[in-house]
């Protein structure tokens, strides 16, 4: 996933853009993104390393109730997503408002210093939890591609090598304190990974007609929360949709340029995490790209999904360093803080043993609660005055069901984490 410049990041800004005595009264046009830009921009904000865990959530869950429940929540995020441009746009339009950037500004108008503080605590959990994502997967993939997975080496798992292999370079990418110039690379990667999705369907679809295994349409209650919480991380770009926002031309279109962006990955999503699960059955594995075997075609996909996640892994860093160095540092470069942060990182890959699981505890404790309590509670505090009964009755139901299930929906990843696996 691609983190844009200053002006598209999804961390908090301090209120700058207030004009003061020697603003000029005509600010400098700035280049704003055309509509195919606009859709690309919120394809590569959305789409990550979760989707790769989702023909594994759709084994636990069922293919219906895993296409169902791809739906519902990426309806749901656009809601929530359209919330948080109304209270932006609401906020901006009163007299002497200032310039709102981004969730964490908006925050900051709503509820204070708390709501900027709630804000900057789930974007660096949900951020850095990504990345922990990332490194799991790089890990993972490398150990299968080049070792046994299930070997050891000095007492120790393979994947904890190549983590540590990481380790150094990322000491290095992450402390470039601008990385703009990384941008072509990570786009670059974002293609190969459009590319590699691709052939995996190919793939999938191929197997499933040869194989026809045996497949359960729906896995039980006991896995809603868990299948939820892989879905709602899957669509993890709800701190991006301000700068978005503000980035386009024309913005009375976004709206709906957004709904049609959110379709077509809702509908990349079912399909991708079906044609896993039609292929694999029973045998589906976390990582999907696990399951296509030992080959030619197949390590060059799992390998181009390795460099696409090693690049996007310092720019999905860039929200967190700007949130603690600004808390820490007073806003000033600090190479030993983001050192630590990613030493942090890299030993919670260490620790995690299952990534389809580690993705539903990020998206149940985390981003659940950035993505729909938030935004719905700032939307209500926003528009108290103009809310009918049915504004109001719709924001608290989608404040009780994001707290809900962020309890019972971390509750339950957790067992799954610390379950013993069959």
């Amino acid at each position: 996933m691609v983190v844009f410049d200053k002006e598209a990041s999804s961390s908090s800004y301090t209120l700058t853009d207030i004009p003061s005595e020697d603003s000029p009264l005509i600010p400098k046009p700035s280049d704003q993104s055309s509509q195919p830009k606009t859709i690309a921009n919120i394809f590569i904000a959305i789409v990550g390393a979760g989707v790769l865990g989702l023909p594994y959530t759709f084994k636990r869950t069922g293919w219906v109730f895993g296409v169902l429940m791809i739906f519902f929540v990426a309806i749901l995020t656009y809601h929530c997503m359209l919330l948080l441009v109304k209270s932006r746009r609401k906020l901006e339009s009163r007299p002497k408002s200032p310039k709102i950037n981004s969730f964490g500004d908006l925050g900051f108008i709503v509820c204070g210093p708390i709501g900027r503080l709630a804000v900057d605590a789930m974007i660096v959990l949900s951020q850095a939890g990504f990345c922990v994502s990332y490194l799991m997967f790089i890990a993972n993939t490398l150990g299968y591609v080049f070792n046994d997975p299930n070997s050891t080496i000095l007492g120790l798992k393979v994947k904890t090598f190549y983590i540590w292999g990481c380790f150094p370079f990322q000491l290095g990418l992450n402390s470039i304190p601008t990385l703009t110039h990384l941008a072509p690379l990570s786009i670059f990667a974002d293609v190969v990974d459009i590319g590699a999705m691709g052939v995996v369907m190919v793939e999938d679809l191929m197997l499933f007609v040869k194989r026809r295994p045996v497949l359960q349409a729906f896995g039980g209650w006991s896995v809603v929360f868990y299948g939820i919480g892989v879905a709602v991380y899957a669509f993890e770009g709800i701190g991006m949709v301000l700068p978005l926002e503000s980035e386009t031309r024309e913005k009375k279109k976004f709206g709906k340029t957004l709904g049609v962006s959110m379709g077509f990955i809702a509908l990349m999503y079912a399909g991708f995490g079906a044609l896993g699960y039609f292929a694999f059955g029973e045998e589906t594995k976390d990582i999907i790209t696990t399951n296509l075997g030992k080959g030619l075609v197949s390590n060059l996909v799992q390998l181009g999904l390795c460099v696409n996640l090693f690049f996007t892994f310092p720019l999905m860093m860039n929200p967190v360093y700007e949130v603690v160095e600004r808390r820490a540092c007073e806003g000033r470069y600090c190479v030993w803080l983001r050192w630590v942060v990613v030493l942090f990182v890299s030993l919670t890959a260490l620790l995690v043993p299952n990534f389809a699981d580690f993705l539903s505890l990020v998206g149940s404790s985390i981003c659940i609660v950035l993505g729909f309590v938030l935004p719905a509670l700032f939307h209500l505090i926003v528009f108290k005055r103009e809310l009918k009964w049915g504004g109001v009755a719709l924001n608290g139901g989608i404040i009780a069901f994001g707290l809900v299930f962020a309890v019972v929906g971390t509750w339950s990843a957790l067992m799954e984490i610390f379950s013993v696996k069959a």
